[in-house]
């Protein structure tokens, strides 16, 4: 894990920087889970995006997300950083898998 001191981030070309939504404490029928028997999330929110990665021919190709979109990324993407107290990823855009609309 990488810590950071200040919330100053601003991620290159195809990086995203996501803060992992936390997940239910609880079951549905009301067991309270350690965090040893938590999975590590899935779903985030995007708090910055770069601004897409530079083609072959010099030409930049956008993101197709923008910052506070939800989304569902690969389970074991990205670097774990740690800025001003709080875990955060920062992922490359391909470690993503959609948009979580509504």
């Amino acid at each position: 894990m990488v810590t950071v001191a200040s919330t100053n981030i601003r991620p290159l070309a195809d990086r995203v920087l996501i803060r992992p939504q936390q997940q239910e404490e609880r079951t549905k029928g009301g067991i309270v889970l350690p965090d040893t028997a938590k999975e590590k999330p899935q779903v985030g929110k995007v708090l910055a995006a770069g601004r897409g990665r530079v083609s072959d021919d010099g030409k930049r190709i956008p993101l197709d997300l923008t910052e506070g979109n939800l989304v569902l990324y690969t389970r074991y993407a990205g670097t774990e950083v740690k800025v001003d107290g709080e875990d955060l990823l920062l992922i490359g855009e391909r470690d993503i898998l959609a948009i979580v609309e509504g």
